[in-house]
């Protein structure tokens, strides 16, 4: 698919659709503004990225690609892949699939907006320009030291585990989950120890191919292979004395994975084409969002390497166990954005607050972030109740988190449900919960309608046709 690039210094836009029409529609039309990287499924985005000297700042991605281009599976997976290479991206989802139901479910996962298809080109234009925007007031806004925002008793515990941990010469593992925020972990880490003052280097190891990874961590000599002509350190040497933070550590080849425990055992490496060996003395962080332990049993990750990494472990709190942080964090970025859009902070009614604090946040700090974002666009200067805040939200993860009732709480899960939906006609309450259910149950099953219906306590039949009907527009 053709690439059109535009004049040196514009920011990078990737587009994935496997309409090589719209595709390329697109990168016309965007191509005066944005250097436009076209790619037509998952996969060869993901390898075009692995190639790119620099990831690009924004992304429209289609949701329905192949090889099931009649669902949105790929394309939630690759919003998951995009973040995981680039977690400052800013997604939006270009779709046909319009269904209110994947509009929440995208930005739950952490894309920034749904856009249905057809979208006019100027819009699109003032969409991307808008979030552009948003990213480098962030960027700017984060050139000095970021804070762990909360005070709810798991984050006090990561909080006092940072102060202890952060003098130690050991390694430290980060585990949590997407979007909860684990290179500012490792960035707290970095700038509370005695090394503060030291180089800080970071590797995103899934957003590198794995034949790049051992030259760029442990740099080359000239000629070691084509394209070498000069001598290059690696992170390992620029990193000296600092701290060395590798992303994503569970996306290490298992090759690369012998060499790094090496280094973590004597300090000692070797430059690609070099036979002299260096003695590293930065200090190694890592981060995952995989379950290493399990990734050792699946023979995936290495044990020795697991336990090297491991001595000092910390743990990211998901958001929905953050209780009142919530309101702290809705707090901090409702002032940032008000100030960096000139305009008032939105405010929430008592009922909206209490739906704030109900939600469980899948998309942990990232979606709590974006949707601040997109409340702020949309509302500046009012006062929103819990209605207004239902479009921003993911059913399925109220469904996941509220299992189906029994006999003893039916009435006791409706009045919630009433008390979230006030002002909501009861048929679109009705159909809302019952599609989040549908949803969750096909996520649960991995999008095996027969196992769903099984779940649900439906026929296959009957659940086919709960699918297909139109849902209630929002008010």
């Amino acid at each position: 698919m053709p690439l059109r690039s535009a004049p040196e210094g514009r920011p990078r836009l990737l587009v994935v659709d496997d309409d090589a029409l719209i595709a390329d529609t697109l990168a016309f039309a965007l191509g005066a503004e944005f250097e436009v990287h076209a790619c037509e499924s998952r996969l060869h985005a993901i390898e075009l990225l692995r190639q790119l000297p620099e990831p690009p700042q924004l992304a429209l991605v289609d949701l329905g690609l192949p090889p099931k281009p009649h669902a949105p599976d790929e394309g939630f997976k690759l919003i998951a892949d995009l973040l995981a290479h680039s977690p400052g991206m800013r997604i939006f989802v270009l779709s046909g699939q319009n269904d209110a139901a994947h509009a929440r479910h995208a930005r739950a996962l952490g894309a920034a907006e749904f856009v249905a298809k057809p979208c006019d080109p100027a819009a699109l234009k003032k969409i991307l320009a808008r979030a552009l925007a948003v990213r480098d007031a962030e960027l700017s806004h984060a050139g000095g030291a970021q804070e762990l925002i909360g005070q709810s008793p798991a984050l006090m515990k990561l909080k006092s585990q940072l102060a202890q941990f952060a003098d130690s010469p050991y390694p430290v593992l980060i585990e949590g989950e997407s979007g909860s925020g684990k290179e500012l972990v490792a960035r707290s880490l970095h700038g509370l120890s005695a090394r503060s003052d030291k180089p800080y280097f970071a590797l995103n190891c899934a957003a590198i191919a794995p034949t790049l990874v051992e030259p760029t961590l442990f740099g080359y000599a000239k000629g070691a292979f084509t394209g070498a002509v000069a001598n290059k350190t690696g992170y390992f040497e620029d990193a000296s004395d600092g701290t060395l933070f590798l992303d994503e550590i569970g996306e290490l080849p298992l090759e690369m994975q012998a060499k790094l425990l090496r280094v973590l055992e004597n300090g000692e490496y070797q430059r690609v084409g070099e036979t002299s060996s260096h003695v590293s003395r930065a200090r190694i962080i890592a981060a995952s969002n995989r379950d290493l332990r399990q990734e050792v049993r699946n023979g995936a990750f290495r044990a020795d390497l697991y336990h090297r990494l491991s001595v000092f472990t910390l743990g990211v709190p998901p958001l929905r166990d953050m209780e009142s942080d919530k309101l702290l964090l809705l707090e901090h970025f409702r002032r940032c954005y008000a100030e960096q859009s000139a305009v008032q902070p939105f405010s929430l009614d008592d009922a909206a607050e209490r739906r704030w604090l109900a939600y469980p946040f899948p998309g942990n700090v990232r979606e709590l972030r974006n949707i601040v974002i997109r409340l702020t666009t949309k509302h500046a200067g009012r006062r929103l109740g819990s209605a207004d805040l239902e479009p921003e939200f993911d059913l399925a993860s109220d469904a996941q988190r509220e299992p189906p009732p029994g006999d003893g709480d039916v009435i006791e899960q409706a009045l919630r449900h009433l008390e979230r939906s006030r002002g909501v006609r009861l048929d679109e309450m009705l159909q809302s919960l019952e599609r989040g259910y549908i949803e969750a149950a096909l996520k649960l099953t991995r999008g095996n309608v027969s196992q769903a219906a099984k779940l649900l306590g439906v026929n296959r039949t009957t659940l086919y046709s709960r699918m297909n009907q139109p849902e209630a527009k929002d008010h």
